[in-house]
């Protein structure tokens, strides 16, 4: 639930959680705003003003419904911001910016087989110059950086066709921090993703979810109470590396029957270039059905959202694969949702969960806990306001 706190020390705090407020509920007017998050309206109004002169919300007339004048309501201004997505992959680099609302305004694209970072740093630095160009440097949000995970992980981060190989050793945030002049976010893909899920997708309508990643590895994220789940160590949810064949296929990790060797891009490329895509389908139905009731049997999500940057059509073809889910945690009466359904993100869900890394700590109701990845927390709305003091 979203509360802010009447205590001064708190206004940060309350500034996010008046601006989730809107972005969840808006057109909403400061009384229901005040009414939902347990704040006075005029701590509401005096916020909501601060944030309609920094430009991030925007102000409708409300509709007469009698005497009196109607209250105006409030909603997050598109355009009172933008953020931008970066997504290194083993196959190159794509970015793209967006606005407050989650629409990706432009992209670019480089494709490099295991470029290096050198390479890689030199290109996110233009690009986002590119892709920021027109807008004034207090509306730029930040930068975020989505890389395939896991992290920190000597025998399984750099090795194999899955992973950055020659990224070991390299200090990702201090090279995008050098790299662009914006506050930046780092973060492994899945886990942007469902940051991105949660703010622009299904999170609308779901609390609990866990985020299936399908690229060129296999990844996931645990969305709890609209929060990505972390682990001690920020890997939690990592699906990949979950041996599910016994006596399966070598994986780059030193086990065998990992579940990214049967369903990746990776390994779509490699079996459909054997064998068919039909009958690589056939091969890992009963592969991929153990990996869904495995998921929901270990977190009891609502439903597990099938995304990442595969064609939405193959994981059209994968999401026909649970039409006959075994058994599990899931298997109840009184669902809403199906037991699996595809992501609203598409093929650009990694660019604007990338981004929304950025957009996320400007609207999200508490910090971020100590183990999550690094990043640079700025505040717009100040930095807009260092920018008129220095004027």
């Amino acid at each position: 639930m979203l509360k802010g706190t009447n205590q001064e020390l708190g206004r940060p705090h309350n500034r996010r959680i008046v601006l989730e407020a809107i972005r969840q509920h808006g057109p909403i007017s400061r009384a229901e705003i005040a009414r939902r998050i347990g704040l006075t309206v005029q701590t509401v109004s005096t916020i909501t003003a601060e944030l309609h002169e920094g430009g991030f919300v925007s102000l409708t007339p409300g509709k007469p419904k009698g005497r009196g004048f109607p209250a105006p309501s409030l909603q997050v201004n598109p355009d009172g911001g933008c953020a931008c997505g970066i997504y290194v992959t083993p196959r190159g680099i794509e970015a793209g910016v967006i606005n407050l609302s989650g629409r990706l305004l432009g992209r670019r694209v480089l494709q490099e087989t295991q470029i290096s970072a050198d390479r890689a740093f030199a290109w996110i630095s233009d690009m986002v110059s590119e892709l920021v160009d027109g807008w004034s440097p207090d509306r730029v949000i930040g930068v975020g950086l989505a890389l395939p995970g896991p992290f920190d992980i000597e025998s399984m981060s750099f090795v194999g066709p899955t992973t950055m190989q020659t990224w070991g050793g390299v200090d990702v945030y201090d090279r995008l921090k050098a790299a662009v002049p914006f506050p930046v976010f780092v973060d492994v893909d899945s886990a942007a993703a469902a940051h991105g899920e949660r703010l622009y997708g299904l999170g609308d309508r779901l609390d609990n979810f866990y985020y299936l990643f399908l690229g060129v590895g296999l990844g996931g994220s645990i969305i709890y109470n609209s929060r990505v789940m972390r682990g001690a160590w920020g890997n939690a949810g990592e699906i990949g590396h979950v041996p599910l064949v016994p006596g399966g296929e070598l994986c780059a990790c030193g086990n065998r029957g990992c579940l990214e060797r049967y369903v990746s891009l990776e390994a779509y490329d490699r079996r459909v270039a054997e064998i068919g895509e039909e009958a690589w389908l056939e091969e890992i139905a009963p592969i991929f059905r153990a990996a869904i009731v495995t998921i929901e049997n270990l977190f009891d999500p609502e439903t597990v959202v099938l995304g990442g940057v595969a064609p939405v059509e193959l994981r059209r073809k994968l999401l026909e694969l649970a039409d006959d889910l075994p058994n599990s945690l899931a298997a109840r009466q009184d669902r809403t949702v199906p037991r699996v359904v595809l992501s609203d993100g598409g093929a650009d869900a990694v660019l604007l969960g990338a981004a929304s890394l950025a957009v996320s700590r400007v609207f999200s109701p508490e910090p971020p806990p100590a183990n999550e990845p690094k990043d640079d927390i700025g505040d717009p709305l100040d930095r807009s306001r260092e920018k008129e003091s220095a004027a």
